[in-house]
């Protein structure tokens, strides 16, 4: 029956046609009308190929140093090429006595930016952040999102950023020059929120009368019905063969028809027969003289089982 489902989810998934992995965009988050797939999207006017990775350790070389990220402690490092020392640390999040782990915003993604350090701190339900981070990794200025972020690139004047919701997945453009950092935490961000199709929605746009879904469910029911009547009457088949084994086996075995009378010979055989058992039979028990010895022992009086010895102290003391 289930490959019979299976076969046939198959068969309607081979005729429905490709359906695009994004489904729509919007511009903002309160926007109700939708947009087709990346109209408008702004990463056709940045480099033709860019590649989004969480980078976890870079080097800044006008700091002479290392950028790692400690995601356990909820740290960022900055680690020196002379000495290999820890010169500076900035904590993402506090840890302390915290319950909440997926409310933690851990690090995900450092950059560096001529001295100054760009990070990217996510938590894994619904909140980010990124942060530029003077040389002594002091922070100068922050921008948050509603959405958990999983990489960054920084590319000319601009940063963007991209993560996931609970829909598809989200692009985010924040202004991105040197020296002006009010800019990059109040000016204004450019946000795509792309909204992949569902399977249901796949299933809609291939067959949107929906005869081939009805024909796949009223075939998998006719199909089950058929093992059901095939199970059914092959176990009433086991059945009738076990009973009918059964019968055979209690029946009686046939009579023995009486020996008819024979010749004298056979009759001296016989008594033969019948000797010899008899005399096996006698050998079987022990010879007893069967006499029987009953002898009386007296014995002398005890106070051991005295009856008025277990009688209530009440009626030995009576005056």
């Amino acid at each position: 029956m289930l490959l019979a489902g299976l076969f046939s989810m198959l068969m309607l998934a081979a005729t429905a046609q490709p359906a695009d992995a994004v489904a729509g965009a919007t511009q903002a988050a309160g926007q109700a009308k939708q947009e087709p797939p990346h109209a408008g999207c702004p990463m056709h006017s940045l480099t033709p190929s860019m590649d989004f990775n969480s980078v976890k350790i870079c080097y800044a070389p006008d700091l002479g140093a290392f950028v790692a990220i400690d995601s356990v402690e909820c740290c960022v490092h900055l680690v020196s090429v002379e000495t290999m020392d820890t010169v500076a640390s900035f904590k993402t999040d506090n840890t302390y006595k915290r319950h909440d782990l997926k409310n933690i915003l851990r690090p995900v993604s450092v950059s560096a930016m001529g001295e100054y350090v760009i990070i990217l701190a996510s938590a894994v339900n619904d909140t980010a952040y990124v942060a530029i981070l003077d040389k002594n990794l002091k922070e100068i200025a922050r921008r948050s999102f509603q959405s958990p972020m999983y990489a960054m690139r920084r590319d000319g004047g601009a940063l963007t950023v991209v993560g996931s919701n609970p829909y598809g997945y989200d692009i985010n453009i924040l202004p991105l020059h040197r020296l002006d950092f009010e800019q990059f935490a109040n000016g204004e961000i450019l946000s795509r929120h792309y909204r992949v199709a569902k399977q249901a929605e796949k299933i809609k746009q291939s067959d949107p009368i929906g005869i081939g879904l009805t024909a796949v469910a009223v075939s998998v029911v006719f199909i089950a019905l058929i093992c059901i009547a095939l199970l059914i009457s092959g176990s009433g088949r086991l059945i009738a063969r076990s009973e009918e084994k059964s019968k055979n086996k209690g029946k009686k075995a046939p009579a023995i028809k009486p020996v008819s009378e024979g010749s004298a010979a056979d009759e001296e055989f016989y008594a033969a027969i019948a000797a010899a058992i008899h005399l096996y039979n006698d050998e079987l028990h022990d010879e007893e003289d069967t006499v029987i010895t009953i002898q009386k022992v007296e014995r002398e009086w005890t106070p051991w089982n005295a009856k008025y010895y277990n009688m209530n102290q009440y009626f030995n003391n009576r005056r």
